[in-house]
């Protein structure tokens, strides 16, 4: 079994280019590689329920991110990310 590979990662600048959201662009907060899809900051906002607990008393109706396919969307720009990644030292 072999890990997929996406063309985007965590951290880079990304514009949606297909479906509702077309034209938004901004960061990937997450990649979901086992769903093909990706968390991207302030696209596909949706309506999320909290049961009651310590910090919503009365439960609460918050907005979060919601995940989009990685096929709808292209890298504007790469994040710096750690160059070293992968090599070894001598």
């Amino acid at each position: 079994m072999s890990k997929k590979r996406f063309h985007v990662h965590r951290g880079d600048l990304v514009e949606v280019i297909s479906g509702n959201h077309a034209g938004s662009t901004g960061k990937v907060l997450q990649v979901l590689t086992k769903k093909d899809r990706v968390i991207v900051e302030g696209v596909r906002m949706i309506k999320k329920t909290m049961r009651k607990s310590q910090e919503h008393p009365n439960g609460a109706i918050i907005e979060r991110e919601g995940p989009i396919h990685v096929s709808n969307v292209k890298v504007l720009e790469k994040s710096g990310g750690d160059k070293n990644k992968g090599t070894k030292e001598a």
